[in-house]
């Protein structure tokens, strides 16, 4: 008779999240700013919008949502918001901090990119027997991952003009 293994729920600390939530936006502001662009960081209760960033003649502003990671994994955890929250001037930046001494890692994403992502990800996921054959049951959550690489540090989708390196 096989024993159904007990495993240890790992304790998510809501503190120390907010606070990966909190420096992901300060790094990514920091970063805008030492490239040369305006950023700003909205009030708490500006839903979706993390940083305003735009070029120093106001030519040109983009709203930025920012998902930070302090894990190993490859992905970023999102909500179910994220298949339909699709705007031309809002952009993912995706930071990975997970590496305590090292410059953190951007990943830049047009939204419309991000939920076309999320979407086929998570029908395909449904789509796909549990790992004893069972229908997956619905979630909130989805994920993005950039196994490739194509959006690594590519400011240039923000779409701000020529950037600082």
């Amino acid at each position: 008779m096989l024993r159904k293994v007990k495993r240890k729920k790992r304790k998510i600390d809501p503190g120390r999240n907010n606070l990966t939530g909190a420096a992901g936006e300060y790094f990514v502001a920091g970063e805008l700013s030492r490239k040369g662009y305006i950023a700003s960081l909205t009030m708490k209760n500006t839903i979706g919008i993390d940083i305003i960033a735009s070029r120093t003649d106001g030519s040109r502003t983009v709203n930025i949502q920012v998902k930070t990671k302090r894990h190993k994994g490859v992905n970023w955890v999102l909500s179910k918001k994220a298949d339909t929250f699709v705007n031309d001037s809002i952009i993912y930046v995706f930071v990975d901090i997970h590496h305590e001494n090292e410059r953190p890692k951007y990943y830049v994403v047009p939204s419309k990119l991000v939920a076309k992502h999320t979407k086929a990800r998570y029908t395909e996921w449904m789509r796909t027997p549990g790992r004893r054959g069972q229908k997956h049951k619905g979630t909130s959550m989805r994920h993005w991952n950039d196994d490739k690489g194509l959006y690594l540090e590519n400011w240039s989708l923000l779409g701000l003009g020529d950037v600082k390196d």
